[in-house]
């Protein structure tokens, strides 16, 4: 299928042919019919693109504070790795869509195949969305008039903000597609009102739907416009829809408000305000935030906990089906509002033409109608150009996950190996067919089935969800490939014991086992390496302390949530118990854990191993990002060794040893993934003996459950 998307570095908009998508759990997949472009949003998308590099860093002042951090935790050269890796990532563009069902997700009620809807859908031929950002459309609403929805969502959200009431005056700033829609709507519940912009075909549509206006083109007073309007007493209150840095719309709505009025930004402007403004009258000042209550919420939009009707009567749902309802009585009139169509395979012409010189307004996107439409949903696997050149002896790779990490890390790192890449699998297809064409994938899929069952693919490298490893891991031992999965191995004890079942079954098949390894990278780094050789000669108990400065993960990321991510114990202090259990060389007798009462996993792990050693984790959350991530200190025998941030080794008492650096950090990424094709090459064991990799993982889980008790 067709999709439209930006090019970070330079802003230049693609038309990409990427993998239908999947049907998920609580999700629809729709066909789509019709697209509209969001103006205000994606022209400021479309700008920054195109922006250099400077002029990206001026508009994100907080990022930059972001990289001069990381430059001094981690250095120069992986912080512009990590900068280009991100400018690198495609962006999906669109948020406003109106199409057909094709596929009804498990757990999905309300809606059928063959129904259209309205979502928020990206400008691509067939989208997945989570049933509560969608909406049946009327049938006396067109396709064109309901790919509105999402920006006439907008709109009414702001209202109800500002909760206007018969007969009130209210001021529209800005009238773009939001604004023009707000004027409508507020017509609608019987308000006067007064429309502001620089556009005289704006502006005489305001007038079309009711409006009085004023022309700022030829220096019109919209204070003294709307002082007037409101027979000098102020009006009751104002929306913002405009896209402009200058704060003069803010300090212009204080002015011209009465005592007590209402404000809400609904677009994006400057934020200086005079606090005299707003003291003296008691001003509401609000920021309404895009389609309503539910918005950003995974408990709501990707789970599809819908909030109780009595307790949230507007979620973003429910502001949806008000304005495809407010259309299809004809309160709301979208089509004077179209300025242009273009077909999908034109969509970079669509974009010229709301980033360019043309007057356009409302840009829709038409998508064919197919005969044999059903059939596109099924083109989950396409072929990539360009694969790359393998050396002869395998391993032929296939990959599940296409995020971040797999992106920065972990494909760069099979790449330098030389295997064949055959597959690469990611849920919207879209990262998937990004980093297969750019590292040299035969093909990209979204259908882990076909992954799984390829003859020809005999490694499947695991790098999704943390709650779908075990799963995959025993299909993959099943069907007798080699695994390289990321950590965990898996976030519950049950898990654990499917797959040591499936490697004893493996193994009792007759068949060469195949070998399962977690990337438990810091291992393999070349500090580590150097302090397993310095340790040999220690024959006593050692005492290890390893700090983790983690920071802070926002509460509603899925690595926190205990279904899906494990918790942070489980997804990511696993590495620091597999470190410590790799320098020991002996096995965890005894294992404890103390925990703070903070918002985010702040803990203090304590080990003890089999010949005395000891190990103490301190993963803390409440830490500043501008101190080193990690630190390990090793005492023993009258010696110390210290290692900070994986890029100086310091030796204090140590014959013969004083330092060792680098002139970048190094985790041992790469390292691990060489060492674990070698092995699959040769036909070697694992690098990590298994017994190891499930004694960890048995110990994470249960000093996990104690953090929690």
């Amino acid at each position: 299928m067709k999709q439209v998307l930006q090019n970070l570095r330079n802003g230049a908009t693609e038309l990409t042919e990427v993998p239908s998508p999947l049907a998920k759990r609580g999700q629809l997949l729709i066909r789509t019919r019709r697209t509209l472009i969001s103006a205000g949003t994606e022209r400021m998308l479309v700008d920054f693109g195109k922006a250099s590099l400077v002029e990206k860093a001026w508009q994100q002042p907080d990022k930059v504070r972001m990289v001069l951090d990381k430059i001094g935790t981690d250095g120069v050269l992986p912080t512009l790795d990590a900068v280009r890796n991100k400018l690198d990532q495609p962006l999906p563009l669109g948020y406003c869509n109106a199409g057909v069902v094709v596929e009804v997700g498990e757990d999905v009620t309300g809606f059928k195949v063959g129904d259209r809807v309205a979502s928020n859908g990206r400008h691509a031929e067939i989208v997945c969305v989570p049933s509560n950002l969608c909406a049946k459309v009327p049938e006396a609403v067109t396709d064109e008039s309901a790919a509105f929805t999402v920006l006439g969502a907008v709109a009414l959200q702001g209202i109800r903000l500002a909760q206007p009431t018969l007969g009130e005056a209210f001021v529209v700033i800005g009238l773009g597609l939001v604004g023009l829609m707000t004027v409508q709507l507020l017509r609608a519940q019987g308000c006067r009102v007064i429309g502001v912009d620089f556009d005289r075909a704006r502006l005489g549509l305001a007038r079309q739907f009711g409006a009085e206006t004023v022309d700022l083109e030829s220096d019109g007073d919209p204070v003294a416009a709307a002082m007037a309007f409101s027979m000098g007493r102020g009006v009751d209150g104002v929306l913002i829809a405009a896209s402009t840095q200058s704060s003069d719309p803010v300090r212009q709505a204080a002015r011209m408000c009465r005592k007590r009025g209402r404000i809400i930004l609904v677009g994006v402007t400057g934020l200086e305000l005079s606090r005299a403004d707003f003291y003296e009258k008691e001003l509401t000042f609000q920021v309404s935030c895009s389609y309503g209550p539910g918005r950003y919420d995974p408990e709501y939009e990707e789970k599809g906990r819908d909030y109780p009707l009595g307790y949230v009567r507007w979620t973003e749902q429910r502001n949806f089906e008000a304005v495809l309802e407010m259309m299809s009585e004809g309160r709301l009139d979208v089509m004077p509002l179209v300025s242009h169509r273009f077909p999908i395979r034109d969509a970079a012409k669509a974009y010229e033409a709301i980033t360019g010189n043309v007057r356009a307004l409302g840009v829709l996107i038409e998508y064919p109608e197919e005969a044999n439409a059903s059939s596109r949903t099924q083109e989950r696997t396409v072929p990539l150009p360009g694969a790359a050149a393998v050396s002869v002896g395998g391993p032929v790779i296939g990959l599940l996950g296409a995020g971040n990490y797999a992106s920065s890390v972990l494909v760069p790192a099979f790449a330098k190996t030389r295997a064949r890449l055959r597959a690469i699998a990611s849920a919207n297809g879209l990262t998937g067919t990004h980093l297969g064409k750019k590292f040299g994938f035969e093909q990209s899929t979204t259908d882990v089935v076909a992954v799984l069952s390829d003859p020809q693919i005999d490694t499947l490298v695991i790098a999704t969800r943390h709650d779908s490893h075990a799963g995959y891991v025993v299909d993959a031992l099943r069907a007798g490939k080699h695994i390289f999965v990321e950590k965990p191995l898996a976030i519950r004890m049950e898990e654990i014991d499917a797959v040591e079942g499936a490697v004893r079954a493996a193994g009792a098949s007759g068949r060469i086992a195949p070998i399962l390894m977690v990337g438990f990278n810091r291992r393999f780094a070349p500090h580590v390496v150097r302090i397993k050789a310095l340790l040999e000669t220690v024959h006593e108990p050692k005492s290890f302390v390893i700090t983790v400065n983690a920071g802070a993960v926002p509460p509603e990321h899925w690595t926190r949530d205990p279904d899906s991510g494990g918790g942070r114990i489980i997804g990511e202090a696993c590495h620091f118990i597999d470190l410590l259990r790799f320098l020991a060389g002996t096995t965890i007798i005894e294992h404890k854990v103390a925990a703070a009462r903070t918002s985010d996993t702040s803990a203090t792990i304590s080990l003890r191993f089999s010949d005395g050693s000891l190990g103490t984790i301190h993963y803390f959350s409440t830490g500043h990002r501008s101190f080193p991530k990690e630190r390990l200190e090793i005492f023993c025998s009258g010696r110390v060794l210290q290692l900070d941030n994986f890029r100086t080794l310091r030796g204090f008492g140590w014959p013969g040893f004083k330092s060792m650096k680098l002139w970048r950090q190094d985790k041992g990424q790469t390292a691990c993934v060489e060492a674990f094709v070698t092995a699959v090459r040769k036909g070697k064991a694992s690098p990590i003996p298994l017994p190891e990799l499930i004694e960890v993982a048995r110990v994470t889980l249960a000093v996990s459950t104690a953090a929690r008790a």
